[in-house]
């Protein structure tokens, strides 16, 4: 297996190059496959729901939001009436609700091939000493825990394929310190530590993992905090999303591990 172990994804990096030459290769048919999105009622997640379903991706979506699930399911449904697509409306922060959930797709769809942790949330900038009691736990609880929990819920199943894939969305505060982001960026780094052991240890594994570093994405995730944060440079989700779909589609034996996206 070829294993690319970083791309940098951006308007000035050498490696766009790179896209053409692989491209030319075959790519990997992810029609009736089944993916776990979190997340996946706005912003990424509801993109990358969109793509895959392009692709011919059953999709098993979890957010809070039930509403917004029901109208990606709808959006995406109006396309491919054929396309198996359940929502889950979950807070993947209580961890038995999560398992439940879980049982439930299993149960669903049988089979999962692909799960993609995007769910997270914002902290807004300020001093660590400033930040409350609650929303050191939400971000660290929605971020890192119940990406965490998620995963070694879905991973036996995953498991039981002939190949899998876990993409874990994390951010560029994952791979850099920014300041006043003290507990966004804790949470970030863990993602990046957990997927860094998760690899190691499914080397040897059906399942293959791969993380993801962004800049800032176009999504509600700053206005949700009620922080104004400029966003003309943000890249735009769907274009995000195309790179996750590039991801899942390489031939079988080139996996990219790491990929930095920025504007």
């Amino acid at each position: 297996m070829l294993s690319l172990e970083s791309i940098d994804i951006s308007q000035n990096s050498p490696t766009n190059s790179l896209s053409s030459k692989v491209y030319s290769t075959s790519i990997v048919n992810l029609s009736g496959r089944t993916a776990i999105i979190t997340g996946a009622g706005d912003g990424l997640g509801k993109q990358v729901a969109i793509k895959l379903s392009r692709q011919g991706v059953n999709l098993a979506l979890i957010a809070r939001d039930k509403s917004r699930l029901t109208e990606v399911k709808q959006t995406i449904q109006s396309a491919n009436k054929l396309l198996k697509v359940k929502i889950y409306p979950c807070d993947i922060r209580i961890t038995q609700d999560l398992s439940n959930i879980v049982k439930k797709i299993i149960k669903d769809f049988r089979n999962v091939h692909i799960l993609i942790n995007v769910a997270g949330i914002w902290q807004k900038m300020m001093a660590v000493e400033e930040i409350d009691e609650k929303v050191v736990d939400d971000v660290i609880d929605t971020n890192l825990t119940a990406l965490i929990h998620c995963t070694r819920l879905v991973l036996p199943i995953l498991k039981k394929q002939a190949e899998a894939a876990i993409i874990n969305v994390s951010s560029k505060s994952g791979v850099t310190a920014q300041a006043g982001q003290s507990v966004y960026s804790a949470s970030k780094w863990g993602v990046r530590g957990f997927t860094e052991v998760l690899k190691a240890d499914l080397k040897n594994t059906p399942v293959r993992v791969a993380g993801v570093y962004q800049s800032g994405t176009n999504t509600k995730m700053f206005e949700k905090t009620g922080e104004e944060v400029p966003s003309e440079k943000f890249t735009d989700p769907s274009d995000l999303a195309d790179v996750t779909v590039y991801m899942l589609s390489r031939p079988e034996k080139i996996w990219l591990h790491e990929v930095r996206v920025e504007y």
